[in-house]
């Protein structure tokens, strides 16, 4: 079996009780193989599942992949104990008319029961009628129990317990109301593990909290793995597969300032045939022998300074880009491929400036499934494929024309719908030289085609021996930073 945790709404706790009992099985259970998965297009709660895990945590996401690869996915990863962190509300979908998307449907796509949060706060004899309507409003899936969140004394417990006991639904767990417990956020959603110095000890206090605030005999048996006949693991690999055989290099940005990256997505391109070589552009300069570039999302604007500040950096990508690599870059990548990024502040830092535009930060949350048309072609894509993407920024891209700041639609790569075909976006995307460069997060589990064109078109790249020489003679002769790429290729 495996367990989903799910929330009556969001904000009542999920990813809390959910790194609480990875924490704790970890501690309880070392030896055991724990693996996570999270429901939706969401980057940071798999990196705290990972960290706590020591295996990387999936996505299970049926509109952005398939029901089908959705199931393949976790047939394919279960290990001897698995857990999955929901979404939003228990039957909160992609656009809201039905629960697509929903945990409600990815527990009944795997049959998987559920552990209902429910937050008692403000509340007592009413929690009763709470768990009955979310039992009841749909008989396909099985609710194995709740957990009571933000109890606020021990009359309070009791008061809760008479309230649900006539349900005969098993409380699998009690909360209180937990100060010391806090995982700093900002605009997009927690801040990612690689940011926060003191993350260690945050754990230890999660897992002492699973300990002692989870009635393990219930747990444990719904937490342990069996394997279920009838579903197809798949390889992770169906469809067209031009881009497997030799090995292609390929430089994928990963620091604290790009860190937006689905595992599978990795998973996709090494058995493709990509030897995935991890780089910082906020510390090095583009790797030498690769034969493209992979920038996924992140938060270029919160390292804006580091990132201009490594002029190599910036200078070396440009160079390679003019040149020709192949190169996919995704929200984050987009705005460092842009002419600057303007923060929250207002202040302006140069970036790579292949594309003639501006990333400015704003309040406006642009978020939703995004259903994508090709407009031409690009190193990922032919003009006229159609395939699902997501989109969760605080950007937008701007043009100054006569000093005046002019917000800009850039209809030249992609065409958008939202999940409700009826909601229309702006075409939005960029197609210079070999890059595709899109705020559109893209996940390759239903569409691996996408990965095989873009290493495909790699193949075809590489970088000059002239260019490389240039390199090696400005490091040799102790020249670094923006003194030896003014030497390569002035701005």
């Amino acid at each position: 079996m495996a367990l989903i945790i799910a929330g009556e709404r969001s904000g009542v706790g999920k990813t809390t009780v959910t790194l609480s009992l990875l924490a704790a099985l970890r501690s309880r259970l070392p030896q055991a193989a724990v693996q996570s998965f999270k429901v939706g297009p969401d980057y940071i709660d798999p990196m705290f599942h990972t960290y706590v895990t020591g295996r990387a945590c999936r996505n299970l996401d049926p509109v952005l992949t398939s029901e089908t690869y959705v199931q393949q996915c976790f047939a394919r990863h279960t290990a001897e104990y698995a857990l999955i962190e929901g979404v939003m509300g228990l039957f909160d979908g992609a656009c809201g008319k039905d629960d697509t998307a929903s945990t409600a449907h990815i527990a009944r796509l795997l049959n998987v029961p559920i552990a209902l949060i429910l937050n008692c706060s403000s509340t007592s004899r009413s929690i009763a009628a709470i768990a009955h309507g979310y039992r009841s409003f749909d008989p396909r899936i099985q609710i194995a129990g709740v957990i009571l969140n933000r109890v606020g004394s021990d009359r309070h417990l009791e008061l809760l317990t008479e309230a649900l006991e006539p349900l005969n639904l098993p409380i699998l767990g009690v909360l209180r109301r937990q100060e010391d417990i806090a995982i700093p956020d900002r605009h997009l959603g927690l801040v990612p593990t690689a940011e926060l110095k003191d993350l260690d000890q945050a754990i230890e206090r999660l897992a002492h909290l699973g300990e002692t605030c989870f009635d393990w005999e219930k747990l444990l048996p719904l937490l342990a793995w069996s394997e279920r006949g009838g579903v197809d693991k798949g390889d992770g690999r169906s469809g067209e597969m031009e881009g497997r055989g030799e090995t292609v290099r390929l430089a994928i940005a990963q620091d604290r300032a790009f860190s937006f990256y689905y595992a599978d997505n990795l998973d996709l391109l090494r058995q493709l045939g990509a030897e995935l070589v991890p780089w910082s552009p906020m510390e090095d300069m583009l790797p030498e022998g690769v034969q493209g570039l992979y920038l996924g999302g992140g938060f270029p604007e919160v390292f804006a300074g580091a990132l201009a500040e490594n002029v190599s950096a910036r200078r070396s990508v440009r160079l390679a880009i003019e040149s020709g690599m192949p190169t996919y870059a995704e929200c984050g990548g987009l705005m460092y491929l842009c002419e600057q990024i303007v923060d929250f502040e207002g202040n302006a830092y140069p970036m790579v400036g292949i594309l003639p535009t501006t990333a400015a930060m704003g309040k406006r949350l642009t978020l939703g499934y995004r259903q994508a048309t090709a407009l031409q072609d690009s190193p990922l894509v032919q003009k006229g494929d159609r395939f699902w993407g997501h989109e969760f920024h605080r950007s937008a891209l701007r043009q100054t024309e006569g000093g005046q700041s002019v917000e800009l639609s850039d209809r030249s790569l992609l065409s958008l719908q939202g999940y409700d075909s009826k909601l229309q976006f702006p075409d939005e995307g960029w197609q210079r030289h070999q890059v595709h460069a899109s705020y559109v997060h893209l996940h390759f589990g239903a569409q691996p085609r996408l990965a095989a064109k873009f290493l495909q078109r790699c193949k075809t790249w590489s970088f000059s021996r002239c260019t490389h020489s240039l390199y090696r003679g400005a490091t040799s002769a102790g020249v670094t930073g923006a003194t030896a790429v003014d030497r390569i290729a002035p701005l």
